[in-house]
């Protein structure tokens, strides 16, 4: 599933108040009807802080309906600590009443170095917000004693799997931090099982990993996500495969990378992959992570 056509950018950013003002980034697609998804994003304030927005989007008609006029969920709202600067938006799962959704959670306490957890809250059937969790879904252990990132979750035969980031160091000999994808398990979506590195890492090749995104088709799983090589360069989208969820072959060409120019010529981050009506799309972002939008493109690919 490396052959993609780019459609067109769908959402440029607008100023919609004063907690996003700026970018929208990790674009999350959740099917409203027929052909329309609300695709929440995380949006940016004065002080790089991100919230969460929304659009409706015909993705048929590749038509905006609406946008909202107002910030959906603010990293300010009941001065939740965990999420202090920043809701950026992973994954949902649907449990047939509620629609959990899954976030990278943003904070610095005083002079360290920002940090994240992951987060979660709930939307009801009219996609509003049922709850937000007071303490974090995910947060460090023994295992990863750093900073977490953004989950992907896919529930598969009764089993839970996750695929994370985890932050190895913040500084390596070439000066990127490392941060890599992990993998764990769980029965019930509450308690996880570990089990390490889900990607392999190569300093200066493929080091700083965010927002895996992972689809099941015929027996094979495969994943998207970002990564930058520490040689400077920005994000760029790689691609790996599965056929047990564990080991994969990865392949740094994922068939979708900048453009010549425009706004995704210098940088293609965060992608999301999802099937309707059995094309699968990709959303993601190009330029200064988000700030320019959110770009659609479509497998080419019959058999996926």
């Amino acid at each position: 599933m490396k052959s993609w056509s780019k459609l067109c950018l769908i959402y440029a950013p607008i100023n919609i108040d004063e907690m996003i003002s700026t970018h929208a980034s990790n674009a999350l697609p959740i099917l409203v009807s027929d052909d329309v998804y609300r695709i929440f994003f995380s949006g940016r304030d004065s002080e790089n802080k991100s919230s969460v927005g929304w659009f409706d989007f015909d993705i048929v008609k590749k038509e905006i309906l609406n946008v909202c006029d107002e910030t959906f969920l603010s990293c300010k709202e009941n001065n939740r600590k965990y999420y202090s600067h920043g809701i950026s938006l992973g994954c949902f799962l649907n449990d047939g009443l509620d629609i959990n959704v899954y976030f990278m959670a943003w904070q610095i306490e005083g002079n360290n170095h920002w940090r994240g957890d992951v987060g979660r809250f709930s939307l009801d059937s009219r996609k509003k917000i049922k709850n937000v969790d007071d303490t974090p879904y995910m947060t460090s252990d023994k295992e990863d004693p750093i900073s977490l990132s953004y989950p992907f979750i896919l529930k598969d035969n009764g089993l839970f799997r996750m695929w994370y980031g985890s932050t190895i160091s913040w500084d390596s000999p070439n000066g990127e931090m490392v941060h890599v994808i992990k993998y764990a398990t769980s029965m019930d979506g509450v308690t996880w099982n570990k089990h390490g590195l889900a990607i392999p890492f190569q300093l200066g090749v493929a080091q700083a990993f965010s927002r895996p995104c992972v689809l099941k088709r015929s027996g094979t799983y495969h994943m998207w996500f970002s990564y930058r090589s520490g040689d400077g360069s920005t994000y760029r989208i790689g691609y790996a495969s599965s056929t047990d969820a564990m080991n994969w072959k990865i392949d740094l060409d994922s068939g979708v990378a900048p453009s010549i120019e425009g706004w995704d010529s210098e940088m293609v981050c965060y992608p999301y992959v999802f099937v309707h009506k059995e094309k699968v799309y990709m959303l993601y972002n190009g330029n200064s992570h988000g700030k320019t939008g959110i770009g659609l493109a479509v497998c080419n690919e019959v058999e996926v």
